[in-house]
């Protein structure tokens, strides 16, 4: 049996519930140190590219150049992905594509953009700058792509983002790039919204009062509409944003950074130099507006934690599950390899009486070896319950894995990338039967099909 690692993780209660109803259990104990089965030992793969345990397959969807349904090519760098059903057997695969100025002829058009297209932006020779969204229609019954296009053009690095539970995507910039550089025309560090069930490209309006930053992911509470956001720096806080009305993000709202309710703390989750959050601790949690929320200077993250904004080592992946989230921070920890974070929100997320029922975060993992979790990055919670982590490692040679956790606090490797690349955008299909992920660069997307709700 393939040799795993065992975290010493704090029990979840939500995300895992559906795990312990189901009679699903692994071979871990809790504080034993025993390493667990998960899916299986991992299975070589004949074709090179990505190890999977017995009874699991995958089928390449899409790639890099792909002629799609408008006439463009499937652009490189394929990041965050979200599955959005449209009906009782297909689901729109909006996936963003991290590319930036200097990637003009990784992106979508073989040849000169179309006369009037819809571009957030444009290079200084007027070429629609190549970040965006691509969205496949997948048939995931039948297992087969009906369609493939453009969904958002002109913006830059798109890295992450998050589904709504009104059947959108939300697209995030990882980059602050100023109006006049390199002749732009706009401001850069902005959100998007990508209507799943739009055929074509979406209107590129930036969601401006959600924040200027280094955007990483988001995603959004189903019970209140509210959206929590990560940024990807090494000082970087935790945010949410309270919309002026549920589902209309492009109305405006409050965008709020979390602290500690008890400010003698100290504003800092990252145990960079000594332990300033301990694992498994829950602590209460208060959430300050922010001013000046478009930040031309990039400065929101310092002016937030002045008012006593709670550091957090580079968030990343955010999902949102059965009444809580967790989140990423790629290189927290004392030995900068990873952390995850864990927020259960109050019973009046966002509401007058909050202060009466606090939200609360928990440090749910820190990896303290490189053989453990290192540099986690996307995130999503698998039918059983089990988080399965994309790393996005930096070892050489590359070794990237999808890595699973389980509620007794073990962890396995469930998938092995042999591309000297990262994986990334792992999500769903309704039915929980088929993952999708991303196979970064050069850009593949994946259907991964097998057992899901069948542990070994």
């Amino acid at each position: 049996m393939l040799s795993r690692r065992r975290f010493s993780l704090g029990l979840t209660s939500s995300a895992f519930a559906g795990l312990a109803l189901s009679g699903c259990t692994t071979s871990g104990q809790i504080g034993g140190g025993r390493s667990v089965a998960g899916y299986g030992p991992l299975q070589p793969d004949p074709a090179g590219l990505l190890d999977l345990p017995q009874g699991f397959s995958y089928r390449v969807i899409s790639k890099l150049g792909d002629v799609m349904d408008d006439g463009f090519v499937v652009p490189d760098r394929a990041d965050g992905m979200g599955a959005i059903p449209l009906d009782d057997r297909r689901v729109a695969l909006v996936r963003n594509h991290e590319l930036a100025v200097r990637h003009m002829d990784s992106g979508p058009f073989r040849a000169a953009a179309p006369a009037g297209i819809a571009s957030f932006d444009r290079a200084a020779d007027g070429r629609p700058l190549p970040g965006g969204t691509t969205t496949i229609v997948y048939d995931y019954r039948a297992g087969r792509v009906e369609q493939q296009y453009l969904s958002l053009i002109g913006t830059i690095r798109n890295c992450a983002g998050g589904t709504t539970p009104w059947g959108s995507w939300l697209t995030c910039e990882e980059d602050v790039t100023r109006n006049g550089t390199n002749g732009l025309a706009q401001d850069h560090g902005w959100i998007f919204e990508v209507p799943a069930a739009r055929r074509g490209l979406a209107a590129p309006v930036p969601l401006t009062a959600m924040g200027r930053f280094n955007h990483e992911a988001a995603a959004v509470d189903p019970r209140t509409g509210i959206v929590y956001l990560t940024e990807d720096r090494d000082d970087s806080l935790f945010y949410r944003f309270l919309p002026a009305s549920r589902g209309e993000l492009a109305r405006g709202g409050r965008l709020q950074a979390l602290v500690w309710r008890d400010r003698a703390l100290g504003a800092d989750s990252r145990n960079w130099s000594g332990t300033n959050l301990a694992l498994r601790e829950w602590r209460d949690v208060e959430w300050i507006d922010m001013d000046g929320v478009e930040a031309p200077e990039d400065d929101l993250r310092k002016r937030g934690h002045a008012k006593g904004g709670v550091l957090f080592a580079r968030g990343e992946g955010i999902h949102f599950g059965n009444g809580e989230l967790y989140f990423c921070c790629t290189n927290g920890g004392a030995a900068k390899l990873s952390q995850i974070m864990r927020y259960r929100p109050s019973r009046f997320e966002g509401q007058s009486g909050e202060r009466s029922s606090l939200g609360r975060l928990q440090l749910f993992v820190e990896s303290t070896q490189p053989d453990q979790l290192n540099f986690g990055d996307n995130i999503i919670v698998a039918p059983t319950g089990h988080l399965i982590v994309c790393e996005d490692q930096y070892v050489s040679p590359v070794a990237n894995h999808l890595q699973g956790i389980t509620p007794t606090g073990e962890l396995y490797k469930f998938a092995r990338l042999h591309a000297q690349t990262e994986l990334a955008g792992a999500c769903f299909s309704p039915d929980g039967a088929t993952m999708f992920v991303n196979v970064y660069d050069p850009a593949k997307t994946l259907a991964i099909t097998g057992p899901w709700r069948s542990l070994a």
